[in-house]
């Protein structure tokens, strides 16, 4: 049996796989089983943060799996505490749980709003507020807390305790905050999944007003827009926010599974034994990649990938086809005259991987994209989009 044969007979059949193998990659490149070339502009969905094998990366990881791999929660390890230092240095924030994913990172940010909530405003401080077009995960939790009404129809009940409004609209965010005895706002500054959607500025302030007036916390998922993808080190910082949690995932290990919520001052101790917790969470060799990371994406960095969003986003907008451009850094979204998927199976038969936002194609590079790479695929989606 080929891969795809055995994929289709034991692999449960959750995913629309695009038809590309992929065995081997290097750097922005990839190349599938029949030894065919890709450009990458997904980079497993915001994950490979330096792209394919990066030797720095590699050596982390190599290096603490020769010498420990795991050991659970119960002891102390180098990596996840020099990790949590790190983070809570560049960001100002106090504590850090680890997890393993995005959906686990957001568990643990809306579990701490409630124990919070209870503690400091009472017992009945349970609803958290999101927006809707938002994503937050696939478990029943975080699927409750995700304002998009069709991700939840085939999986009712789900968890209680969650109220969505429209983004933008700071009238129903305040009514919500009065109908609604809440314990946290949970927002996206770009609805990644929702199509690639960057919150006002405007409205983010006044969200963050309304949410200091009504005594809650604002939790601001950075799963996807995190970790260097929007030309900051999170999201918020471009947005002026000061929030009271940080969630965030993909391309924090640049590959491998690491979830992480930041806890800010005014929670940093609300989660004691037994609360919570998590068996690979912090694992070592996830903490290692992720230091790795974490450690060069400095300014140097960071401004390259505000650079090439700039040439990118100016490049789309000058192509025929294109109707419109979204996002941030190098998470962006192309509305376009043909249909996304269209597009995206033509730019992937010219040797370049894109993927879908709703309606959008969606473009994720790795940060450190060779410029004559980024120009070759500006050039396929030029082609493509026609």
């Amino acid at each position: 049996m080929t891969i795809r044969e055995l994929d289709q007979a034991y692999v449960a059949h959750t995913y629309n796989r695009f038809p590309v193998e992929i065995v081997s990659g290097k750097g922005s490149v990839c190349r599938d089983s029949g030894g065919k070339e890709y450009i990458d502009m997904g980079t497993g969905i915001a994950v490979n943060t330096f792209g394919y094998a990066d030797e720095a990366w590699q050596r982390a990881v190599a290096e603490q799996a020769g010498k420990l791999q795991h050991t659970s929660n119960l002891y102390y390890t180098e990596p996840c505490a020099r990790l949590a230092e790190m983070l809570c240095r560049r960001t100002g924030m106090s504590r850090v749980f680890f997890s393993n994913s995005g959906a686990e990172a957001n568990e643990c940010a809306i579990k701490t709003a409630r124990k919070w909530a209870a503690e400091h405003l009472g017992p009945e401080y349970s609803t958290v507020i999101t927006l809707r077009n938002s994503f937050h995960g696939r478990t029943l939790t975080t699927l409750a807390a995700t304002g998009q009404e069709h991700y939840h129809e085939l999986f009712r009940p789900l968890t209680p305790g969650f109220v969505h409004v429209d983004a933008g609209d700071a009238e129903q965010l305040e009514r919500a905050f009065r109908e609604n005895k809440a314990a946290a706002l949970l927002i996206e500054c770009v609805q990644g999944e929702g199509g690639v959607v960057p919150l006002s500025r405007d409205y983010a302030a006044e969200a963050e007003q309304i949410v200091r007036e009504h005594g809650a916390l604002l939790m601001v998922d950075e799963v996807q827009t995190g970790n260097g993808r929007t030309g900051t080190l999170y999201a918020y910082e471009q947005y002026g926010l000061k929030p009271d949690v940080v969630s965030t995932a993909k391309g924090l290990a640049g590959g491998l599974p690491l979830g992480a919520t930041l806890l800010g001052e005014r929670v940093k101790d609300t989660l004691g034994f037994g609360d919570h917790g998590s068996t690979f969470g912090g694992n070592p060799v996830c903490c290692a990649a992720a230091l790795s990371i974490l450690s060069r994406l400095d300014e140097n960095l960071l401004a390259e990938v505000r650079e090439k969003s700039a040439y990118l986003v100016s490049a789309l907008r000058a192509m025929p086809g294109v109707k419109e451009v979204t996002g941030l850094g190098l998470m962006l979204g192309i509305r376009t005259e043909k249909p996304a998927a269209d597009v995206v199976a033509a730019c992937r038969e010219r040797g370049v991987l894109c993927l879908t936002a709703k309606d959008k194609v969606r473009l994720l590079p790795a940060l450190n994209i060779p410029m004559e790479l980024l120009e070759k695929a500006a050039e396929v989606l030029r082609e493509a989009v026609k």
